[in-house]
């Protein structure tokens, strides 16, 4: 990786870090917050659900918004958003008003990402667009583990404390991206392909991006409640999250590798049983803390590796010239459960106690290991031509990070295509610019450089320059 590259991508990749330490622990602050103030699990998960239906709507329509004003700007415009809507939570306690601040912040924090991932996808070049992404995702990560350690530290200074320095951090990220020269990368919009299709082309990577949908959000927005109640206090909280965002950071490249290697349906079918068999290891083993971070490490990366490995799945099944689009009608489905994630499960919360959290997601892995069975039987899974690739699902351009020269090759030799228009009619594909001679009127005219064209060659022609056969 060249300095220059790396110099270009520092600033968006540190503007992302700094902004998602204090992103990293805000699901899990208002969710205490609101636990404390003596509201249900059923408002919380509203006011959780909120943030998610922003992450939706800004998945269509913030790409809009940066080609018309560019990066540079988009990006201060966002952040600028996120860290208004974190500051006037801090004045006052109120789940309506709270519930628009987490949409609008929802929406912000997708812009956010959508600028970074454009702006890596625009800077790099193919071969390096792999380890562009795999920092990215570190430092996504990395963000999130010091994030919920902070939460303790913050809250114990103040009930105010953590969303001012969540609004400062938000703040604060907007210097790398603005002090760096002004280059505006532009990144292309294409409309994600409708669910009928993509229910039609691979059921198995719509289920698992909706149920991986609907676990995230679940561990994000409602394992803080699980643990509160519990009797866990706000530090220990934090810790907790972080063992099981460290699980996700760590565990996720080990399983992926083995999906590159091994059935992905059958990949996803352990992924689902092991997540249905923790679950039910937290209800039933003792409640020691040593015994929850252990299980909540490999909880995490079965729950966070679930989505790439369907999409994984599903750029196997796909047709070649149609991966990117496929992948951004993956992260709005994504998106859609997560955003129904809160409001199923607190009722069986409700009804269950704050166990119900865990029976929810044994059920969902439950139902997740006999749709992939199903699956599995009906359309056996042909071998991985297309390789791995750890995706974060946060905006459609951060899908195009995904499709790699590898990818697209694998997907043409499995379908035994050679011209995208075959299988994707809107794509034009030119004339080859080189090739053999032009035979017309059986005369052929022979040219040195590009500047001689259309001017025949003045004298013999030489051997080297005769075709071996003239038909």
């Amino acid at each position: 990786m060249s300095r220059q590259l790396l110099a270009m991508a520092l600033a968006p990749l540190l503007g992302l870090f700094i902004l998602g330490i204090g992103n990293g622990f805000l699901s899990t602050l208002i969710t205490l917050r609101l636990d404390g103030a003596g509201y249900s699990a059923l408002v919380i998960g509203w006011v959780s659900s909120a943030y998610f239906i922003g992450l939706a709507l800004g998945a269509l329509f913030n790409d809009r918004l940066l080609l018309r004003i560019g990066h540079i700007r988009a990006y201060g415009g966002f952040a600028s958003l996120v860290a208004v809507t974190v500051l006037l939570q801090s004045l006052w306690l109120d789940p309506y008003a709270w519930f628009v601040l987490r949409l609008i912040g929802g929406w912000a924090t997708v812009g956010v990402f959508l600028v970074i991932e454009s702006w890596l996808l625009a800077a790099a070049d193919p071969k390096v667009r792999g380890r562009l992404l795999a920092l990215y995702m570190i430092a996504l990560y990395a963000a999130g583990v010091i994030g919920q350690l902070l939460l303790g530290v913050t809250d114990a200074a103040g009930e105010m404390v953590p969303f001012v320095v969540i609004g400062l951090l938000a703040s604060l990220s907007v210097l790398p991206m603005a002090m760096i020269p002004r280059v505006s990368p532009l990144i292309e919009h294409a409309e994600p392909l409708p669910p009928h299709r993509l229910i039609t082309i691979t059921p198995t990577g719509v289920m698992g991006s909706f149920g991986s949908g609907l676990a995230v959000a679940a561990v994000y927005t409602l394992l803080p409640l699980y643990l509160q109640r519990s009797g866990l206090g706000v530090d220990r909280v934090g810790q907790m999250m972080a063992v099981m965002i460290l699980g996700a950071m760590l565990l996720q490249y080990p399983i992926g590798r083995w999906s590159d290697r091994h059935d992905r349906q059958q990949v996803l079918i352990l992924i689902g049983a092991c997540c249905a068999l923790i679950s039910l290891g937290i209800l039933v083993l003792p409640g020691e803390p040593w015994i929850l971070a252990g299980l909540l490490f490999f909880l995490g990366g079965g729950v966070f590796a679930l989505y790439p490995v369907a999409v994984s799945h599903a750029a196997d099944r796909a047709p070649a010239g149609a991966l990117v689009r496929m992948s951004q009608g993956l992260l709005l489905i994504n998106a859609i459960g997560s955003t129904l994630s809160p409001p199923l499960i607190t009722p069986v919360m409700t009804a269950l106690g704050d166990g119900g959290l865990f029976w929810s997601l044994g059920g969902l892995g439950v139902f997740l290991v006999l749709f992939f069975s199903w699956r599995r039987r009906v359309r056996p899974a042909p071998l991985p031509v297309a390789p791995f690739v750890a995706t974060t699902p946060q905006s459609v351009v951060g899908a195009e990070l995904s499709i790699t020269e590898e990818l697209v090759q694998g997907a043409l030799e499995h379908e035994h295509v050679e011209d995208l228009s075959e299988v994707v009619p809107d794509v034009d594909v030119a004339e080859p610019l080189v090739g053999p001679p032009r035979e017309e009127d059986d005369h052929i005219e022979y040219f040195d450089t590009e500047a001689e064209a259309g001017t025949p060659r003045d004298g013999p022609v030489p051997d080297e320059a005769r075709p071996s056969s003239i038909g």
